[in-house]
């Protein structure tokens, strides 16, 4: 019997930082409406065919709303039909955003580890860039991102 292959995107989700927002609140990035962008592009550039191909096995397993990465799976056949999807997504909700591809892999093991190596390079960045003086919120936040990145199995 043959067994069901996926692969593991990690991405990287970067926000235009010359948005222009009304004076809104900026964008949290979560797991929903990073899916359902993805999705929507899926639905526009392949169709209705395309989407309910590619639905069987993509998810959106880990998000990091502070450092903005983040982890996708789909099936291995599907693969390149997400990645220019997601290559395609060029805003969620009405903020302009770019994916940049830091990872592809055929098992969760090495995908946790190159978010992990990544997320905690990103963090470190953060904390630099704020002066050190970090939220007590924004780091619990991050160490429970972390905690669910250690704990991901397919």
């Amino acid at each position: 019997m043959v067994q069901f292959k996926n692969r593991y995107f990690v991405m990287e989700v970067f926000i235009d930082p010359n948005k222009d927002l009304g004076g809104t609140e900026p964008i949290v990035i979560s797991q929903f409406n990073l899916a359902k962008a993805i999705k929507d592009s899926i639905l526009l550039n392949f169709g209705e065919c395309g989407l309910a191909l590619s639905l069987r096995s993509f998810q959106v397993k880990y998000v990091n709303p502070v450092t903005k990465v983040c982890v996708i799976r789909t099936s291995r056949d599907d693969h390149a039909k997400i990645w220019a999807a997601i290559t395609m997504v060029r805003s969620i909700g009405k903020c302009p955003i770019t994916f940049n591809l830091l990872d592809l892999s055929g098992c969760i093991r090495a995908c946790k580890a190159a978010a992990l190596k990544c997320d905690e390079a990103k963090f470190e960045t953060y904390k630099l860039a704020s002066g050190g003086s970090v939220k007590a919120e924004i780091t619990h936040t991050v160490e429970s991102c972390f905690e669910k990145l250690k704990n991901l199995e397919s």
